[in-house]
């Protein structure tokens, strides 16, 4: 299988998916976007994974590559492929999709709870999970209103829309199972001062990597996750 990722900034990759894919044999290969590098033809590529990074979907004017990048998005979930975005990439599909990103009620920072909905954990892609699971979080914006045919699956206190699916194959999470130590301490490093500027929902550096622990558990759910996506994926084959 070939899994295709996109990457807005050089400190937000694909993290633990990396490991994930190499354990299972897939081919890995990803657009810097923020290089202007090209994209590939869409018969070169299964899955497409699309990362995190802290521009907004609107910034086209500072990020002009954006607006190709939406196009490329769109493209994919007309070609049926199978789709995946985590913060900023699953932002960027709710806004291919006609949903909405604004202005979340509170920037979440840290390591904060979601709740998931009842019926989705009867779907083979969350089996295993959790009603509620602490995840690491990092943004202000979000997928205030969703696509006609997009299924909310996961909400927080302070952010009605968590996660989401549509059409089986095309699945939006706001927050980040993905990340590893390294991870969140370059995104610590690059995005220190939205730390500092506080809030109600926005952790300390120190209380961030005080609950690096709570990696492991998050790593397993992101693998139950990627594991029945694989399995979909293949019986559709």
């Amino acid at each position: 299988m070939k899994i295709h990722y996109l990457q807005h900034v050089y400190f937000e990759g694909p993290a633990d998916i990396v490991r994930w894919a190499r354990k299972k044999g897939h081919k890995l290969t990803g657009t810097h976007l923020y290089n202007y590098e090209a994209l590939p033809d869409m018969d070169g590529f299964d899955w497409l994974v699309i990362m995190g990074g802290p521009m907004n979907i609107y910034e086209e004017e500072k990020y002009p590559w954006l607006k190709y990048e939406k196009q490329f998005i769109k493209k994919a979930i007309e070609s049926n492929k199978v789709v995946l975005g985590i913060c900023l990439g699953a932002q960027l599909i709710n806004d291919v999709l006609g949903g909405k990103v604004t202005k979340n009620l509170e920037r979440e920072i840290g390591w904060l709870p979601v709740t998931f909905n009842s019926s989705i954990l009867k779907s083979s892609f969350f089996k295993n999970f959790p009603k509620e699971h602490y995840v690491f979080q990092w943004h202000g914006d979000t997928f205030s209103t969703l696509p006609e045919g997009a299924v909310c699956i996961a909400s927080s206190e302070v952010c009605s829309n968590q996660a989401f699916i549509y059409n089986k194959n095309v699945i939006g999470f706001q927050f980040h199972m993905e990340s590893t130590r390294d991870s969140i301490s370059l995104l610590i490093d690059n995005c220190l001062d939205e730390i500092k500027d506080g809030g109600s929902y926005v952790q300390s550096e120190d209380e961030i990597k005080s609950q690096m622990n709570l990696l492991i558990d998050a790593n397993s759910l992101m693998e139950n996750f990627l594991n029945g996506l694989e399995a979909y994926y293949l019986e559709g084959k």
